[in-house]
């Protein structure tokens, strides 16, 4: 028999040796959410053990890395790579071990019941397992230059881009924990940052706040906003608006990084399985939900790390989780 696409099964002849008609692959083992760093490799894993496995990888799949420029920090690159190109190279990987990967976005979906369901606009799909890998994305100032510049001096991920901005200015938007923690960090590299904040006093924990006021590299932008991002090429210019004053003033930054918080990805899920009040899943056991048969791998559960190896690395715990529970239930 010749093999078939990705999604379908082989066209069968009947009795009289006439075609019987295509019908699409519905039912799999394992039914994965998601086709970032913990995606794929959740799907490298399931396949590899031996199970039919689906990737419903969404209109963008590669999660947020398909927006980055150079991965330093993945190991096994010696010179960097480029974001998508490493996610294109991860979704090769995941079809070699035989992984069906479906460009279709998840709708809704059925937890309540076996089997348990995925559904797109156009088809239902059934696994003895599903895999919830649907990420998170920052919160973002909504500007015009925000989107000319990401990945050119605009990034939301201090641990990933701030080795780029060795000796240059610095302007880190918000005043919570991960704000202050990123200004904080990011003084190893810049000359100055600029913390640009909203109120006039900062939300982090005490103890975050006296670290950053004693540090001489921040200095501290209170009741302002960012009002306009500019360059050429790449990120030159932030300027910066006092919200009682309506002042303004141009810092020349290489860097803009923007840490006013992330959302999960998971309102197809509310009601299905528990959330916690910010919308992340919650895991009971290793990567178990709150429903049996129902795992999470990557940013949607993980607000601490957020980075590619720690998200590939909840992939790979997320698979060897359904070989046990899929064994186990026989």
């Amino acid at each position: 028999m010749m093999a078939a696409d990705a999604g379908t099964t082989l066209i069968q002849n009947n009795d009289d040796g006439a075609k019987m008609p295509d019908k699409k692959k519905t039912k799999f083992d394992v039914v994965i959410i998601g086709a970032g760093p913990s995606g794929y490799t959740a799907g490298i894993y399931c396949s590899r053990a031996g199970y039919d496995t689906l990737i419903l990888s969404g209109i963008l799949p590669g999660g947020q890395l398909v927006n980055t420029t150079e991965v330093e920090n993945f190991p096994g690159f010696e010179n960097g790579i480029m974001g998508p190109d490493l996610m294109l190279d991860m979704r090769k990987q995941c079809q070699r071990m035989g992984t069906t990967i479906i460009d279709d976005e998840a709708v809704d979906v059925d937890f309540r019941r076996k089997p348990l369901k995925v559904l797109t606009a156009s088809e239902e799909y059934e696994g003895r397992a599903i895999i919830i890998a649907t990420g998170a994305n920052p919160r973002k100032l909504g500007l015009e230059g925000e989107q000319t510049f990401g990945g050119k001096g605009v990034s939301y991920c201090a641990t990933c881009d701030g080795p780029f901005f060795r000796n240059q200015e610095i302007i880190v938007v918000g005043g919570g924990d991960s704000a202050i923690e990123e200004a904080t960090f990011l003084t190893k590299f810049g000359s100055t940052v600029h913390v640009v904040h909203r109120r006039s006093e900062l939300r982090a924990s005490k103890v975050m706040q006296e670290r950053a006021f004693n540090n001489t590299k921040l200095k501290f932008h209170w009741d302002s906003e960012v009002a306009d991002i500019k360059g050429e090429q790449k990120l030159q210019q932030v300027v910066i608006k006092n919200l009682k004053t309506n002042e303004e003033k141009t810092i020349n930054a290489g860097g803009l990084f923007v840490a006013i918080g992330h959302e999960p990805n998971t309102k197809l899920f509310k009601n299905q399985i528990e959330l916690d009040d910010e919308g992340y899943v919650v895991l009971k056991n290793k990567t178990h939900t709150s429903v049996e048969g129902v795992f999470a791998a990557g940013d949607v559960h993980d607000r601490s790390y957020r980075q590619a190896i720690t998200a590939a690395a909840f992939g790979c715990m997320s698979a060897i989780d359904v070989d046990k529970y899929l064994t186990e239930s026989g």
